[in-house]
C-alpha cells in the first residue's frame, strides 16, 4: 500500500502533473516517490507533516476511478495461470510465487505455490515470502521544459532519460511532454536542380537569399542558410558522353553551360547572405539526356555529409528544388552501376565524385536517413511534377510538398508556408526497440482532441508553446536478457527520451542452501522448492530411489519394500493408484494439476458444477467437487441468489401473481411467460368468454342458469351496442373489463357487415369488363376513323385523274390499205 502526499514530494522527486507522489504506508518520514503504474494501490491521504486525515468523498470517487481507469487501460485486472516452478510463475502475468517452505498441503503439487497474491496471502502465504516483483518506472534524467529565451539550455522534450522494470505480458504506462519552443533555431539547406530546364529558376534564387533569411528570421532570430546543386550521374544513358558535351552539355552551341556532375555543395550553411548570394551568382546552368534527376544522390550526400554541410543540433530543414521527377534505386544498372547505395559520404573537394560507383539510393533508405539526422524535408516542384512528389512524400516522414512557379519566383512563399505546414504537426515515435517489445501510444493534443492506441504519436495543427502530452505503453511479449536502450523522439527534432528496459524474468528468492534440513540434508532448497541430490527423490528428498524393482516399480528407502509404498497411496486396494491424477513418490501422492489435492489426489477443485461457464457462477469457491457459496447464494452452482430483486414487476408483484421465485428468476404457471409472467398464451378474452356470450345471446332469456356452467361467476349484460375494441361470436360482438375484481362483459347484435370478399371480387370483375368494353369500343371508332379517312383519299385520287388518248408509236396495225390507182372513184 501506499501514502499519497498531499503537499509537494520532497525536493529530490519529480513527478508529472497528473502522478501522485507516494510513500510506503509503514513510513514515517518525508521521502516520498514518484507513483508508478505499477504502484496503483490503495491510497490514503497524507500531509507533508506526516499527520493522516479523513480523506473526503470527492477525493475518495476521483482516487476510485483514476485507480479503475489506469486497471482497465492497463489491463491489470486478471486471472492467473499456476506454473511449476517459480521462474515459469513469475513469468505469467497476474501470478506470484510463494517460497514458505511447509507452505504445501499433503498431495499439493509445486504448482500451487504459484497463484495471485490474494490467493497466496488467504492460504498463508506471508508477504516476506512471495515472489512478485513490481513493474514500475525510474526517471534518470527529468529536466522541465525551457524555451531558452534567457539563454538557458532549450528543453522541449520531457523527461530525457528513463528506466522501465517490466514484468512479462504487463503493460506499463508513462507520460511525455512535449512543447514547441519559440525562437528554435533553423539550419536551411538549399538543394536545386541545375539541368538546363531551370535556367529561370537559377537567376531568381541569385536574387533571394537575403529574404528567404528575411522570411524565417521572423520565426527565430539564429537562422543559417547554405546551397547546394545537382544534376545527374556522368555516364549514358543520363549524360552524354561524347567529348564537346561533357565540356558543354548545352543542346545549343550558342550558350554556355557547365560540365555536368551529380552533387556539388556549393556553400556549407552560414549566416551570410551577402556570401550566399554571392557564391550562388557563380553558378551556370548544366544539362543531361534524360527528364529524371540524381535528386536522391543528392539529398543522401547533403544528408550523411554533416561537417562538410554544417548541420548543427537544430531544426534542420531541406529544400528540394526540381522541375522533374528523380532516379531510384534500380535505375544506375542502366549505366552499369550495380553497387547499392552505402549511405556515406563521400563528398571530395565538395563535389560527390562516387556517384558512378554506387547507384541511387531506394526511397526507404533514403526516408531512414532523413529521419535519423532530423531532417525535415519541403519539396519545392513545379505543378507537372507535384502528383510524383506528393506520392514520395507520403513515404518519407517530415516531408511536405508546394507548388513552384516555372521561374521559382514564389520560392520565399512557398518555404515559409512549408516550414509552418511542417512545424505545427508532431509525430513521436520509438527508434531501436528491441524485437519482442510493443509500444502504443495515446495522443492528447489539447481542446479535446485524442488519439488512442496508435503505432506513434501525433498531433496536428500545434502552435508555439503549445504543451502536448502522449501516454506511451510498453509491453513485452519475451523475456529480454540483460538491458535493453531505445529511443523516443519527436519527428524532425533533435531531442529524444532515452528509454532503458529491464525485464523481471528471474526469481531472487535469496534462500538458495545447499543441504538444507527441509530436505533432509540431501537437495538444496531453492524459493521453498527441494531439488534433490540423485539418488533421493520426495518434496523433501526423503526417499533414495530404487531402481529395477520386481514389477518395475521404484521404492524408497527406510526397508519398506516397494509394495508398501504404493499401497499406501491407495485409498481402498481396489482404488487407482493416486485415483488416477497423481504420482506415488515415497509413499505420498505428489497430485498433477493446480485443482487437484487430498492424501489421495481424491479433490478436483475444478469439477464443481458451472453455471455461466464459471465454476460455481462465479459466487463460490470449488471444494472437493462442491460448491461452497457466498452468502446470499445458493444452489449446486451457487446459482441462485436469494434476492427477489428480478422477480418483482413494475406492479411490485412477485412474477405477477402468476408464478413462484426462484432463484430470482420467475418460474411461471402453465400458461403463463415473461419475465414476471406478465403474459397468457391462453388467456386471450374473446376466446375465454366467446362460450359465455354465445349461450347468453342464443337463449332468449339471458338470466338463464344453463349459461351458469360456461360463464361462472362472469357478469354478462345485453346492451344496444358496444363501442371500442371487440370480439366477435355467430352474429354477436362483445367486450370485456375487469372491475371490482370480477369480469364485465357487456354484448350486442353484430351490427350488419357486408363481405368484404364478395364486394372486393364483384368490383373487380365489373371493373375488368367495363374497361374491356371501353377498349373495344374505342378500338372500334378509330378503325371507323381509318376507313373513312382512306375512302375519302380514294375518292380524291379518282377525281384527279385524267387520262390521255395517244398511240403507242410502236404500235403497228395488222390491217393494210393498198389503193388501186386504175380505180375512179367517180
Amino acid at each position: 500500500n501506499f501514502i499519497w502526499c498531499l503537499s509537494a514530494c520532497s525536493p529530490s522527486t519529480s513527478c508529472f502533473p497528473d502522478w501522485p507522489c507516494a510513500c510506503p504506508v509503514t513510513t514515517e518520514s518525508q521521502q516520498c516517490s514518484c507513483l508508478s503504474s505499477a504502484s496503483m494501490g490503495s491510497w490514503v491521504a497524507w500531509t507533508r507533516s506526516g499527520e493522516r486525515c479523513a480523506l473526503t468523498l470527492a477525493l475518495a470517487v476521483l482516487l476510485h476511478s483514476t485507480i479503475l481507469r489506469h486497471s482497465a487501460a492497463l489491463g491489470s485486472v486478471g486471472q492467473c495461470k499456476p506454473k511449476s516452478s517459480c521462474n515459469e510463475c513469475i513469468r505469467t502475468p497476474h501470478c506470484a510465487w510463494c517460497s514458505k517452505v511447509d507452505f504445501l498441503q499433503p498431495g499439493e503439487g509445486q504448482s500451487r505455490r504459484c497463484g495471485s497474491v490474494e490467493a497466496l496471502k488467504g492460504r498463508g502465504c506471508t508477504q516476506d515470502k512471495i515472489q512478485s516483483p513490481r513493474e514500475g518506472m525510474k526517471l534518470l534524467k527529468n529536466q522541465p521544459i525551457n524555451s531558452g529565451q534567457k539563454g538557458d539550455t532549450v528543453v522541449q522534450l520531457r523527461p530525457q532519460s528513463l528506466n522501465l522494470q517490466l514484468r512479462l505480458g504487463v503493460p506499463l504506462q508513462f507520460q511525455v511532454t512535449f512543447r514547441r519552443a519559440e525562437g528554435y533555431p533553423i539550419d536551411l539547406y538549399y538543394l536545386m536542380d541545375l539541368s538546363y530546364s531551370m535556367n529561370d529558376d537559377l537567376q531568381n534564387i541569385k536574387n533571394l537569399g537575403q529574404e528567404i533569411l528575411s522570411a524565417l528570421t521572423s520565426v527565430t532570430k539564429s537562422v543559417r542558410i547554405g546551397f547546394g546543386s545537382f544534376v545527374d550521374k556522368v555516364a549514358l544513358p543520363y549524360v552524354s558522353t561524347v567529348r564537346s558535351k561533357l565540356k558543354n552539355p548545352c543542346p545549343n552551341r550558342l550558350t554556355f553551360c557547365q560540365p555536368a556532375f551529380s552533387f556539388r555543395n556549393v556553400l556549407p550553411l552560414t549566416n551570410d547572405a551577402a556570401e550566399f548570394q554571392r557564391r550562388v551568382s557563380q553558378q551556370n546552368i548544366s544539362g543531361n539526356l534524360d527528364s529524371p534527376e540524381a535528386g536522391f544522390d543528392a539529398m543522401m550526400q547533403a544528408a550523411v555529409c554533416q561537417e562538410e554541410i554544417g548541420w548543427r543540433n537544430v531544426t534542420r530543414i531541406l529544400v528540394y528544388t526540381s522541375d522533374d521527377t528523380f532516379h531510384t534505386a534500380g535505375d544506375g544498372k542502366l549505366a552499369g552501376i550495380y553497387l547499392p547505395s552505402d549511405g556515406r559520404c563521400h563528398l571530395d573537394a565538395g563535389e560527390y565524385k562516387r556517384s558512378t560507383d554506387y547507384d541511387y539510393p531506394s526511397v526507404g533508405h533514403l526516408s531512414q536517413i532523413l529521419s535519423s539526422h532530423n531532417i525535415q524535408l519541403i519539396f519545392a516542384v513545379t505543378d507537372k511534377s507535384v502528383p510524383s512528389y506528393r506520392a514520395l512524400s507520403q513515404l518519407i516522414p517530415q516531408s511536405v510538398v508546394g507548388e513552384l512557379k516555372e521561374d521559382s519566383s514564389n520560392v520565399v512563399q512557398l518555404i515559409s508556408d512549408a516550414y509552418k505546414s511542417l512545424s505545427s504537426t508532431i509525430y513521436l515515435e520509438s527508434q531501436g526497440a528491441p524485437h519482442g517489445l510493443d509500444i502504443t501510444y495515446d495522443s492528447h493534443c489539447g481542446g479535446g482532441r485524442s488519439l488512442l492506441g496508435q503505432q506513434r504519436g501525433e498531433c496536428t495543427n500545434i502552435t508555439i508553446d503549445q504543451e502536448i502530452s502522449f501516454m506511451v505503453t510498453v509491453s513485452s511479449s519475451a523475456c529480454l536478457s540483460g538491458q535493453h536502450k531505445f529511443f523516443i523522439k519527436p519527428q524532425g527534432f533533435s531531442e529524444q527520451l532515452q528509454v532503458t528496459v529491464e525485464m523481471q524474468c528471474d526469481c531472487n528468492c535469496q534462500d538458495l542452501q545447499p543441504r538444507h534440513e527441509f530436505c533432509n540434508g540431501n537437495g538444496t532448497l531453492n524459493c521453498g522448492v527441494c531439488s534433490c541430490d540423485q539418488g533421493h527423490q520426495g518434496r523433501k528428498c526423503e526417499c533414495v530411489k530404487e531402481m529395477d524393482r520386481p514389477g518395475g516399480e521404484a521404492g524408497g528407502g527406510g526397508g519398506s519394500g516397494g509394495a508398501d509404498l504404493y499401497a499406501s497411496c491407495r485409498e481402498t486396494n481396489t482404488s487407482q493408484l493416486c485415483s488416477g491424477r497423481g504420482d506415488c513418490v515415497c509413499g505420498q501422492c505428489v497430485c498433477r494439476g493446480v485443482d487437484v489435492r487430498g492424501t489421495y489426489c481424491d479433490c478436483d477443485d475444478s469439477t464443481c458444477n458451472r453455471d455461466n461457464n464459471l465454476i460455481c457462477g462465479g459466487h463460490g469457491r470449488c471444494d472437493c467437487g462442491k460448491c461452497v457459496c457466498e452468502p446470499g447464494y445458493s444452489g449446486a452452482a451457487c446459482e441462485c441468489p436469494d434476492a427477489q430483486t428480478e422477480c418483482k414487476g413494475p406492479d411490485g408483484k412477485l412474477c405477477s401473481g402468476q408464478g413462484q421465485c426462484q432463484c430470482n428468476r420467475c418460474q411461471c404457471k402453465q400458461g403463463y411467460y415473461g419475465q414476471y409472467c406478465g403474459y397468457c398464451r391462453h388467456c386471450d378474452p374473446c376466446l375465454t368468454h366467446r362460450e359465455c356470450v354465445k349461450c347468453h345471446g342464443t337463449l332468449k332469456d339471458s338470466s338463464d342458469q344453463n349459461c351458469s356452467a360456461l360463464c361462472g361467476e362472469t357478469l354478462v349484460k345485453r346492451v344496444p351496442s358496444v363501442p371500442g375494441s371487440l370480439c366477435r361470436v355467430e352474429g354477436f360482438v362483445f367486450s370485456t373489463q375487469e372491475k371490482d375484481n370480477a369480469v364485465h362483459i357487456q354484448y350486442a347484435e353484430a351490427p350488419n357487415v357486408i363481405d368484404t370478399t364478395t364486394m372486393i371480387v364483384g368490383s373487380s370483375v365489373s371493373s375488368i369488363i367495363f374497361i374491356g368494353l371501353i377498349l373495344i369500343i374505342v378500338y372500334r371508332i378509330l378503325l371507323e376513323l381509318y376507313d373513312r379517312r382512306e375512302y375519302q383519299h380514294f375518292i380524291r385520287d379518282q377525281k384527279n385523274m385524267k387520262w390521255k388518248e395517244t398511240q403507242n408509236p410502236l404500235f403497228r396495225d395488222a390491217t393494210t390499205t393498198t389503193v388501186n390507182p386504175m380505180f375512179n372513184d367517180s
